[in-house]
């Protein structure tokens, strides 16, 4: 096999590539909240978190979160290798300030849902789930 220049470029690439993920994985949810609401407070007030109390399945878990005055929210679960699930944003002339979605949970863990409020606060909801059988990792 002759190595070309092309092939050197490839190699390199993908090695960069590869020493970049675990970079990513190791992302904390604290440094994802952090960005999220650039520091400030965190109080309780107009969102609301549904999911299930127990899932018996990890990779498929149910959940809806919705707010009458959100303009986004960011949904993590904490107990994930990446925290980070979703994050749904929200124009003026939306009909409905909710979402649904089906998550992948790594086992039993938090979920927890932060809103950004019209005049720019945060509210946050959580819910713990349990999780039976699967999950990240089986």
């Amino acid at each position: 096999m002759q190595f070309t220049r092309r092939s050197a470029i490839l190699a390199g690439a993908g090695a960069f590539m590869v020493a970049g993920l675990p970079l990513r994985a190791a992302t904390k949810a604290d440094e994802v909240i952090a960005a999220f609401t650039g520091g400030a407070q965190i109080g309780a007030g107009d969102i609301t978190l549904t999911a299930p109390e127990i899932a018996e399945n990890g990779n498929t878990v149910p959940i809806e979160v919705s707010s009458n005055s959100a303009v986004e929210i960011l949904v993590l679960a904490m107990g994930n290798p990446t925290p980070n699930v979703a994050t749904f944003k929200f124009g003026k002339l939306a009909a409905s300030r909710a979402a649904s979605t089906r998550i992948r949970l790594a086992g039993t863990q938090d979920v927890l849902a932060i809103a950004k409020l019209e005049d720019g606060s945060f509210v946050q909801a959580s819910s713990t789930v349990k999780v039976t059988i699967g999950g990240c990792g089986g």
